[in-house]
């Protein structure tokens, strides 16, 4: 072979694969010569004629506007293939055009287009044009996202936050270009906000105390009370995160930027002229609504309650849970006792709709009456007896005997015993009843003429250091201090078996003991000594001297 030959072989090596160095991975274009249902078939001014699959022209339905004639952008994937062909590729052109436009995009800072078209792992996939981009999960949205159907296959405006192009990665960004949206419309917003203006929100955020709203741009407090007319536990009763609601405007702070809504505002104040249509003692029909320590909430119509008092449940039954008494949702027959337009309460009774057992029982008894009824509760202070299935009354220890101790003789009875009590007392507007048993029998105290301020006599039954003891009656005790013996006498000139008489200082019903005093007796003999002197001063020897007076009466005594 000539050195012509080789120099020609030369020529056409580099013909051959210099083309193919130049061609192979880059983007050219080309001229559709045919198209079928699988095929496009594209020339690029090489050799021989490349096919790209139907497939690769899916977006925006691109094969079925291609015509022959066309020229289109292709990426030579190979030069040729084992069977002489040259490989093209339609997407992986689109890919390169869309990496160099997002490359420029992103030096200037610019936002692009694509459209969520799979979930993947940790986030979503996106085409920016031809070119595949990772949206993570935490930057889809502001809020979060329950209904993915609203993003896939749908075009949203994205940041690109970076790129990487040897290893095909971008990771770009819907919650910046929202961030950066809210700015603009929170300014705009904070312009043309005042009170009293409607505005169209999304619940936030919901917490104990109230909601809060993003009213696109920046959040407004909605106060649980101002939610609904109707009281409510809880927001999450009547709202749920995502939720779009309509509220008003109630108070802005220009400084602050705190807003306060309401959504109960946008309807009609169900408190006005309230005093007309619930006047005090009005009977109505309401359902309780909620139950506390202190009562039950009664709700009467649509966004007005009252509250029943656990004193206005029951006419009988005292500090019982008012949960003993009625259940949510019951319907119940309520008065209206008072109502406080200013403070938006009302206050309710159930016990006035029903008949009062203490009018009742104080129109069949009297005091005085003698009842019988089991022991229900024995306490420390004295006994409950039950006298119909509504009605105890009350023995206290003071009126179970009249000579003996009370705190122990209550020791000797047994709940469910019957006994018999006459009525000492019947209090209709405080609900009490008093009962006595000692007041059965005739007193004891009295039948002796021992009262308080009387003069009485006993017979000394012992001398102690301090005091005398005396018996004045049959379980009665009288005490003379060691201070209250006869001027000029002391204990020991005392003897048992001696008759004293002295005045009643005090009665200790309780122990059956008297306090007596021979000293004040004898303050009031000699009172008594001068004042029938003085009345019978005009009958009297003038020569009658007072000293003669005293003496006649110490004699006679």
């Amino acid at each position: 072979m000539s050195e012509t030959d080789f120099g020609n072989f030369d020529e056409l090596f580099n013909e051959m694969y210099g083309e193919a160095e130049n061609f192979e991975h880059t983007v050219q274009k080309g001229t559709v010569l045919a198209t079928s249902k699988d095929f496009i078939t594209v020339d690029v001014g090489l050799k021989s004629e490349g096919v790209i699959p139907v497939r690769e022209f899916g977006i925006n339905n691109e094969a079925e506007e291609l015509k022959v004639g066309d020229v289109i952008d292709v990426f030579v994937t190979r030069y040729e293939d084992k069977d002489g062909r040259i490989q093209l590729s339609r997407d992986k052109a689109r890919r390169e055009e869309s990496w160099t436009a997002l490359e420029t995009s992103l030096e200037k800072a610019e936002l692009v287009e694509g459209v969520i078209n799979n979930r993947v792992k940790g986030g979503f996939t996106v085409d920016l044009n031809g070119a595949i981009a990772f949206l993570p999960g935490s930057q889809v949205d502001i809020h979060p996202v329950r209904d993915i159907a609203t993003l896939i296959d749908h075009r949203f405006t994205f940041q690109i936050l970076k790129m990487d192009r040897q290893r095909s990665n971008i990771v770009v960004s819907r919650r910046a270009v929202l961030e950066g949206e809210r700015v603009e419309q929170r300014n705009e917003l904070m312009s043309q906000l005042s009170e009293g203006q409607v505005l169209k929100g999304i619940v936030k955020n919901i917490t104990d105390y109230g909601v809060f709203v993003d009213l696109g741009g920046i959040d407004g407090l909605l106060h649980i009370t101002d939610i609904s007319w109707t009281r409510i536990n809880h927001p999450s009763e009547v709202l749920t995160i995502g939720q779009e609601v309509e509220v008003q405007v109630i108070r802005f702070n220009e400084q602050t930027h705190r807003i306060s809504l309401g959504m109960k505002q946008l309807q009609d104040d169900p408190w006005k002229d309230i005093m007309a249509r619930f006047t005090q003692g009005k009977e109505l029909q309401g359902k309780i609504t909620n139950i506390t320590d202190y009562g039950a909430f009664v709700s009467l119509e649509q966004g007005v309650e009252g509250l029943v008092h656990v004193s206005e449940m029951s006419w009988t039954r005292k500090n019982i849970h008012p949960s003993k008494f009625v259940t949510a949702d019951q319907d119940v027959s309520v008065k209206v006792m008072a109502v406080d337009e200013e403070r938006r309460r009302i206050s309710l009774s159930i016990k006035q709709c029903l008949p009062n057992p203490w009018e009742d029982f104080s129109a069949k008894h009297k005091v005085g009456d003698i009842i019988k009824g089991p022991i229900k509760t024995i306490t420390e202070f004295g006994l409950f007896v039950g006298l119909n299935e509504d009605l105890d009354g009350m023995v206290h220890l003071s009126d179970l005997s009249w000579t003996e101790d009370g705190e122990k003789l209550i020791k000797t009875y047994k709940k469910g015993e019957e006994i018999e009590a006459k009525i000492l007392t019947i209090d209709i507007e405080k609900e009490r009843l008093s009962l006595g048993i000692k007041q059965l029998l005739s007193d004891p105290f009295a039948d002796a003429g021992i009262a308080k301020g009387a003069s009485v006599k006993g017979t000394i039954t012992g001398v102690e250091d301090d005091a005398l003891t005396v018996d004045l009656a049959e379980g009665i005790v009288g005490v003379i201090a060691r201070n209250d013996v006869a001027k000029g006498k002391d204990l020991d000139s005392y003897k048992n078996g001696e008759e004293v008489e002295a005045l009643v200082i005090s009665i200790d019903s309780k122990h059956s003991r008297v306090t007596l005093s021979v000293k004040a007796q004898d303050r009031a003999d000699e009172k008594e000594a001068m004042a029938k002197h003085n009345s019978d001063t005009s009958t009297q020897d003038s020569s009658t001297t007072l000293g003669d007076v005293f003496g006649k009466a110490l004699n006679k005594k």
